[in-house]
């Protein structure tokens, strides 16, 4: 049986990849530091647990025992994290490494992480020019992640993920949306006229793409994103419909003021990934479009809510924060007000 090593298994991506990995018929072993998922969890998925960190040599030799197939690392930040387990190579077949679409960078250098976000040509396809690798940022990491691998002698498929979406997200973009629903929230404003677009990706299509790369090793770079690219207005629409809710759209030209008309996909130019390469080497077929797989992180994220603090079950979105108050109402009251004739 075809082994795989799915290194922090049980977040977000992992309970994407690993069932779909076990359902394809590989032994899978989930090497987690002890996170969200127990090892019931896992065990109930079809895979086995190897506690530790990828940094502890004594774990990764349980971890490898015997040598893999596959390596899928779904947490991977940068060259350091694939040195730990290429330092192991000689038991190591081939890899799958989940990097970012925030590597991209435009003819002038602006991306992700400039004060002007790039303008990128749509679709964006892997030819695009990414910031040079390096240590200091997330994307710079995510670089130096992937060369560390491609440059190795193990066969590597890089992902470069867009915006995630799917059950267990601790930085769940909809719940910009959600609680807007569960607060009785009628109209959503949006800045950009609700037209913006930031490419989304489910964590089914990227489990897809996994077992699809674990079982044909080769040196590459694909994108990983959704068959679509939806507007921020048509994120609202889906997250009202899945709830039974409804809302008035009201948008307005131009970047967000202040936090009026702020959500994390409010973008001044359109960030949309092409995927053909994915379907030419893969054969990959996504499942469906953003309204058929956002239903289940929708329903999740109101589960979760209703369980515990929001602020305690998404650090992630709280993190977020830090570009500006996603549910300033007062605002969107005040703006709404001075439009009413």
């Amino acid at each position: 049986m075809r082994t795989a090593l799915v290194v922090g298994g049980t977040g977000q991506i992992g309970r994407a990849v690993v069932p779909a990995l076990v359902g394809d018929g590989w032994q899978v072993r989930v090497l987690s530091r002890g996170g969200r998922q127990d090892a019931a969890t896992v065990e109930a998925w079809g895979a086995t647990v190897v506690v530790g960190d990828r940094h502890d040599p004594d774990v990764l030799d349980r971890a490898l025992a015997g040598g893999v197939d596959v390596v899928v690392d779904v947490v991977g930040f940068d060259d350091r994290d694939a040195a730990a387990l290429l330092a192991s190579r000689d038991r190591i077949g081939s890899a799958v490494v989940v990097s970012s679409a925030a590597v991209y960078v435009d003819a002038a250098g602006d991306g992700f992480e400039t004060d002007t976000f790039g303008t990128f040509p749509v679709p964006l396809d892997e030819s695009q020019p990414t910031v040079d690798a390096g240590r200091d940022t997330y994307a710079t990491g995510k670089v130096a992640l992937e060369r560390a691998w491609l440059g190795s002698d193990v066969p590597t498929t890089a992902l470069r993920a867009a915006a995630i979406h799917g059950p267990g997200c601790v930085q769940p973009r909809e719940w910009t949306f959600v609680r807007r629903v569960l607060d009785g929230r009628d109209v959503r404003v949006l800045a950009h006229d609700g037209a913006s677009r930031f490419q989304t990706v489910a964590t089914s299509v990227l489990a897809d793409l996994v077992r699809l790369a674990a079982a044909q090793p080769a040196d590459r770079v694909l994108n990983a994103a959704d068959p679509d690219a939806p507007t921020v207005a048509e994120i609202a629409r889906v997250v009202d419909a899945t709830l039974g809710a409804e809302s008035s759209i009201v948008t307005f030209p131009g970047p967000p003021q202040g936090n009026l008309g702020l959500t994390p996909w409010s973008v001044p130019h359109d960030l949309v990934l092409d995927t053909t390469r994915a379907a030419r080497e893969l054969g990959h077929v996504a499942r469906g479009g953003y309204a058929d797989t956002a239903p289940d992180a929708i329903h999740w994220l109101v589960d979760e809510a209703a369980r515990r603090d929001w602020r305690e079950a998404f650090p992630g979105f709280v993190r977020m924060e830090a570009m500006g108050d996603f549910f300033d109402y007062a605002a969107e009251d005040a703006y709404l007000a001075d439009r009413r004739p």
